[in-house]
């Protein structure tokens, strides 16, 4: 398991929103590693794992986003069928509460990683 940095974006939900997003990532040479886009009606928020997310966060802040960065958990997991049912069993039995979640496929394929946002983080760590 990894600790790592999750960028979260507002934005409005409307055509060319995104391009100007991959835009300020692109400009500021910011590798986008995994991202998942929740909307709700005319707003959504778009949650990014980024190589630089200090870097990412500034420049977001200077283009005029609202943005955010919070300590999010990657935790690896097999990519074979059943890999991801191991994973949420045994946070079922730790009694951890996923709030937001996506998955990252490896570029190899050996493996992937659950990124998961846990509320409380400290009962995370030290159980995961």
């Amino acid at each position: 398991m990894k600790n790592i940095k999750q960028l979260s974006i507002f934005a409005e939900n409307k055509p060319g929103k995104l391009e100007h997003i991959t835009k300020v990532f692109e400009e500021n040479k910011i590798n986008i590693m995994a991202f998942n886009i929740a909307s709700q009606g005319d707003f959504g928020i778009m949650r990014f794992i980024a190589d630089k997310p200090e870097k990412a966060l500034e420049a977001f802040k200077k283009a005029g986003f609202t943005i955010s960065m919070n300590e999010v958990f990657a935790i690896e997991m097999e990519d074979k069928p059943g890999g991801f049912h191991n994973v949420a069993q045994f946070i079922a039995k730790s009694g951890l509460n996923i709030e937001n979640a996506y998955v990252l496929i490896e570029k190899d394929r050996q493996g992937a990683l659950l990124i998961c946002d846990i509320k409380d983080t400290e009962k995370a760590k030290k159980t995961l």
